[in-house]
């Protein structure tokens, strides 16, 4: 694209060599693509908005494949007794059992997913400008890797599993507001469960958190959530602890994008950006 052609007198023979305007302007561009800006309020809100809508479309989308996702859901369930790790049935009763432990974790699945996560957006985009569009890279990365997740494996709940034990804790208590059962549960796909997005989006909170935040009770609040949201997603019975694994490596694929088109992983950024260079007026002698 930024080539041009020699030719022999004769005509014989072409070479191509780099063009220095063009490919030095498509190397700038890139590079100024690359640098964090100044986030701009309207942009961020449109495309967070029109993201999310996208990606609720795709994973709705992907076909309900019920008999699959029950099978991948037994499958998960003999891996993790052989692996020594199937204790969510137990969590899911033991739980279950405490009525307003339950009906509180109900509602902190329903509802802490979207309110943290767009709490620390807005965190990020006023007290760390210069890391914002880095770490809003990732989390947007983290989502869109998890529809790869959704297609390709289809997995039951434990809380939908045939002869499984657990205990649908939404349907039981009849808590409000989960797009896991009742009404709402035809407005959502029942069988993509793997992998986890509010495992990957706690950690992503956590992270920002912990290794952003100034004040240590933050830093502490960084490191509690993703460990509580993982009891939350075992305890309602709505994924495997093999769910949490997914969404984690989903993250660590966010991370790996972000250093590569940052050069950095968000926190080693600048907190601000640099401020824009007013052009000189060049002397007339100079010109």
């Amino acid at each position: 694209m930024g080539d041009s052609t020699v030719t022999d007198p004769e005509g014989r023979a072409q070479k191509t060599v780099p063009h220095p305007v063009t490919d030095g302007v498509a190397a700038g561009v890139l590079r100024r693509m690359r640098v964090p800006r100044h986030p701009r309020l309207w942009f961020e809100m449109l495309l967070i908005t029109v993201s999310y809508w996208t990606y609720s479309m795709v994973r709705n989308a992907v076909p309900e494949q019920r008999g699959e996702a029950l099978r991948n859901a037994d499958w998960i369930w003999q891996l993790e007794h052989h692996l020594g790790i199937a204790v969510e049935q137990s969590v899911n009763q033991t739980v279950n059992a405490v009525n307003w432990l339950i009906v509180a974790m109900n509602y902190y699945y329903a509802t802490l997913h979207f309110a943290v996560t767009l709490t620390v957006l807005v965190w990020l985009y006023r007290c760390h400008p210069g890391r914002y569009a880095a770490a809003r890279t990732v989390l947007f990365a983290t989502t869109g890797v998890a529809l790869l997740g959704y297609y390709l494996f289809p997995l039951a709940p434990p809380r939908l599993m045939r002869g499984g034990g657990f205990v649908d804790t939404v349907a039981v208590h009849q808590t409000w507001g989960s797009m896991a059962s009742g009404d709402l549960k035809h407005m959502s796909n029942q069988y993509a469960a793997m992998p986890s997005m509010h495992i990957g989006w706690s950690l992503w909170c956590g992270l920002a958190l912990f290794t952003l935040a100034s004040v240590p009770w933050a830093r502490v609040l960084g490191v509690l959530y993703p460990a509580a949201t993982l009891l939350v997603i075992v305890a309602t019975a709505n994924h495997f602890w093999l769910d949490a694994v997914g969404g984690a490596l989903c993250l660590g694929f966010g991370l790996t994008v972000a250093r590569i088109w940052y050069g950095s992983l968000p926190h080693a950024l600048p907190r601000v950006t640099p401020a824009r260079k007013v052009a000189e007026p060049v002397p007339a002698g100079e010109a």
